[in-house]
């Protein structure tokens, strides 16, 4: 399994929990299968969330993100295939929570995930890894592993509170830990156009993030809540449904965001 040009890791991150971070990594990541690249969902999440909405039993798993962290086994070891999704899965459940506690006696604590992708970079477009919704050791690692963060939001008041805490953890650890570190994105989910606070935030947001607020808006859709309960993306479960469509879309924007990066840079 060979792919074409450099892999890109984004952490789906946002310390505010209800905010679609794993419907997000999960429908992203079936997107962007369907558009012929090759994608590995990292569940970081200790309740297994990504891990289930991808159709696999989070109880029965032999090997777990946790091994690969806590240096048990190879990411290799513990990669798991989504028949649903199409893509690679590095599965959690809920033994991740010990690991929190045993990184922290362990060398390069905060590097733990960076060194176990290295060997799988040259295997995948795109890496995705779903984040808890804290700002702990384990998003830590996510964080310095990966290029980008894509942060998806509500449009409501408390959400613009909790993104500054976000920005001001990303700009500390770009300086610290991981200088390529950049926002790649701002997400607005569940989002209904005839609420007029969803229109000031939005408005806000786009003033202040200008080109990084993604276009496409994913938006309160039925099907979208009940395909996890099926274990399926959405992609899978109702093709048809607007939040597919909000997502095949955000996938479309990625791509082409990062085709333009490569061919400036390779002008330049």
């Amino acid at each position: 399994m060979s792919t074409q040009g450099p892999c890109h890791l984004y952490a789906i991150a946002n310390q505010k929990g209800g905010v679609g971070k794993t419907t997000t990594t999960v429908n992203l990541a079936a997107s962007l299968v369907a558009t012929k690249k090759q994608v590995l969902l990292v569940d970081l999440d200790p309740q297994g969330n990504a891990t289930m909405g991808s159709g696999i039993n989070k109880n029965e798993l032999e090997l777990s993100v946790y091994d690969v962290l806590v240096g048990e086994a190879t990411a290799k070891e513990a990669l798991v295939d989504s028949e649903e999704g199409g893509y690679s899965v590095l599965p959690a459940n809920g033994d991740l929570t010990a690991a929190e506690v045993e990184m922290l006696s362990l060398d390069q604590k905060e590097r733990r995930l960076q060194s176990a992708l290295e060997s799988l970079k040259d295997e995948f477009d795109y890496i995705l890894v779903d984040c808890p919704p804290s700002l702990n050791m384990l998003t830590l690692n996510a964080l310095v592993a990966c290029e980008g963060v894509i942060i998806p939001m509500q449009c409501e008041y408390y959400a613009l509170e909790g993104l500054s805490a976000l920005i001001s953890t990303i700009n500390q650890i770009q300086s610290a830990l991981n200088p390529e570190l950049q926002i790649e994105g701002i997400l607005r989910t569940m989002y209904d156009p005839r609420n007029s606070l969803t229109n000031d935030v939005s408005a806000q947001l786009a003033d202040f993030f200008g080109d990084k607020l993604y276009r496409t808006c994913v938006p309160r859709n039925v099907r979208l809540a009940e395909a996890p309960s099926f274990g399926q993306p959405v992609l899978v479960y109702d093709r048809q449904s607007k939040g597919a469509i909000a997502y095949l879309a955000l996938a479309g924007e990625l791509i082409r965001r990062n085709e333009i990066s490569q061919r400036e840079s390779a002008e330049a």
